[in-house]
């Protein structure tokens, strides 16, 4: 089979400017939420776009930990790739896609730290062993094998043992602030319905685009 053969028509439903409120992080969590409720395989998963100083590019998979009014948050290490390129360039791009909707949410905007607060509430949310590994796992380094991960893992578990895990130094959140946000809704015959809010001072300005 090719993949020209690989064909499917969306007809779930329609998406009109008329239809949508004037928060789109409000727009965003109630399509989360239906997400939820239809049982997305992995609703909170986001592909996470960076790019280093001079634009080379780099994707990756990372999940939505925090959504309200001052934007899209998520966790991962100081020092690992996107860490790197978001400190030499503070801008990102964030895909949410539901295929059991037939929906995708797409952000641009800039991207800060959040708080040590922020981010140890939600660090000692997380399970035991995910707290380890954060320790363990010197993110996007290159490593001679598994056992040596493995190791690592070891000796963290052992050095606390019976301890509350802190957060560690180069661990943390970061925050997507949105400048611009699109609503995707799968249409027949690849006519798309695509709403957009655009940054516009305090507000937003909604516009539909071509499909």
């Amino acid at each position: 089979m090719s993949l020209a053969d690989l064909r499917r028509d969306y007809r779930r439903a329609r998406l009109d400017e008329r239809d949508v409120g004037p928060d789109p992080v409000a727009e965003v969590s109630r399509w989360l939420d239906q997400a939820i409720e239809a049982e997305a395989l992995e609703p909170t998963a986001m592909t996470l776009a960076t790019a280093t100083a001079d634009g080379a590019p780099s994707a990756r998979m990372v999940l939505l930990k925090g959504l309200d009014a001052r934007g899209f948050v998520f966790y991962t290490h100081y020092d690992s790739r996107k860490g790197s390129e978001l400190a030499a360039n503070p801008r990102a791009a964030l895909v949410l896609y539901w295929p059991e909707l037939e929906r995708q949410v797409r952000v641009t905007g800039t991207v800060e730290r959040v708080s040590r607060e922020e981010t140890a509430a939600y660090f000692m949310s997380r399970p035991l062993g995910s707290r380890i590994g954060a320790w363990a796992s010197a993110q996007s380094r290159v490593i001679p094998d598994r056992a040596s991960l493995e190791r690592e893992i070891a000796a963290a578990t052992a050095r606390f043992r019976g301890d509350e895990i802190p957060v560690p130094p180069e661990w943390g959140g970061y925050r997507v602030r949105p400048d611009a946000i699109e609503l995707w809704q799968g249409g027949a015959d690849r006519l798309h319905d695509r709403i957009r809010y655009r940054r516009d001072g305090e507000g937003w300005v909604i516009e539909r685009l071509a499909p």
